[in-house]
């Protein structure tokens, strides 16, 4: 039986940068919510085949809110590390911020959760690579990381209340 390597949390980090032009901006002259979530989904998928080396397809993308408007101009800064990886699923976490380039001031602009699942040519789900977490940080990302998928499973019809034993403790 083939063991599959296991790599660290590090080994998945992402770092993608892009500058807001207008042809990516709404009429107030912000970047459009869309064009985010692209850039979003595209780090994170980079993310999710540097921990499987595999085709990745995104499955869902958790809760996002923009907590802030990035401007025409600004630097948007775009991290992404695999949190956990399942048996061929993977949830990556993605921190946005933004930066003026005249001030070097950074702004947090958002957080999310996306979920990716490895496939064959076939599209067919294969196994991924075990992901370790190193820091505190990432130890409580990856315990954690169970719950949300838990709650995803839940949300989405593909398991029962009574088989939710972490969402449930949650309601209790």
């Amino acid at each position: 039986m083939y063991k599959m390597k296991t790599k660290k949390v590090s080994d998945t980090y992402t770092l993608k940068t892009e500058l807001v032009l207008p042809n990516d901006t709404n009429t107030l002259g912000n970047l459009m919510g869309g064009k985010l979530l692209h850039w979003m989904d595209i780090a994170s998928a980079i993310s999710a085949q540097r921990a499987s080396n595999r085709t990745v397809v995104t499955v869902s993308v958790d809760f996002v809110e923009f907590k802030s408007a990035i401007p025409l101009g600004a630097a948007v800064l775009l991290e992404a590390k695999v949190t956990r990886t399942f048996t061929s699923s993977m949830e990556v976490r993605i921190d946005v911020a933004y930066e003026n380039l005249q001030t070097g001031t950074r702004t947090e602009s958002n957080t999310a959760y996306y979920s990716f699942v490895a496939v064959d040519q076939s599209g067919r789900p294969i196994p991924v690579t075990t992901v370790i977490p190193e820091t505190e940080m990432e130890k409580a990302e990856y315990e954690e990381a169970y719950q949300r998928r838990e709650l995803r499973l839940l949300l989405a019809g593909r398991i029962k209340p009574n088989e939710a034993k972490y969402v449930k403790k949650m309601f209790e």
